[in-house]
C-alpha cells in the first residue's frame, strides 16, 4: 500500500515534468514547480510573454484514459479556490504588483495526449 502512494507521487512528478517541458517548447518560462504554502500547492507557475507578459498559475492533471473522466474535470470549484488562495500568497510573498496580468491554466494529460487549457477558470 505504501508503495502505491510513492508510485502515484512519482507518476505525478513525471507528468508535471512532461507538462513543464511541453510548455517551455510553447514559449513559456517556468518560474516555479510545486509551489507550496499552508493553503495548498500550485503545480507550475510560469511567465507567458508571447504577446504581453502574463503570470500563469498552472494545474497539471493526468488520467491514463477517460474511463474515470477527463483530467481537467478534476479541477473543480474546490480545487480552483485552493489554487486561487495559493496564487494570492505567491503574489504577496514576491511582492508582485497588483496590476500584473494573471491567468489560470490547466494542462490535461490523457494517456500521451497533452491539452493546454488557457484561462481554464478565473478568480
Amino acid at each position: 500500500m505504501a508503495n502505491e502512494g510513492l508510485n502515484r507521487r512519482r507518476l505525478g512528478e513525471d507528468k508535471e515534468a512532461l507538462a513543464a517541458g511541453w510548455l517551455r517548447r510553447q514559449g513559456m518560462k517556468i518560474l516555479a514547480r510545486n509551489f507550496r504554502c499552508r493553503q495548498g500547492e500550485i503545480d507550475l507557475i510560469a511567465l507567458d510573454d508571447t504577446k504581453e507578459p502574463v503570470l500563469v498559475f498552472i494545474e497539471v492533471k493526468y488520467r491514463k484514459n477517460a474511463a474515470c473522466g477527463h483530467p481537467e474535470e478534476a479541477v473543480d470549484v474546490r480545487k480552483q479556490r485552493v489554487i486561487s488562495k495559493v496564487a494570492l500568497f505567491y503574489l504577496a510573498r514576491y511582492r508582485i504588483p497588483s496590476d500584473t496580468p494573471l491567468r489560470f491554466d490547466v494542462v490535461a494529460i490523457e494517456g500521451e495526449r497533452v491539452r493546454w487549457i488557457r484561462n481554464a477558470f478565473s478568480v
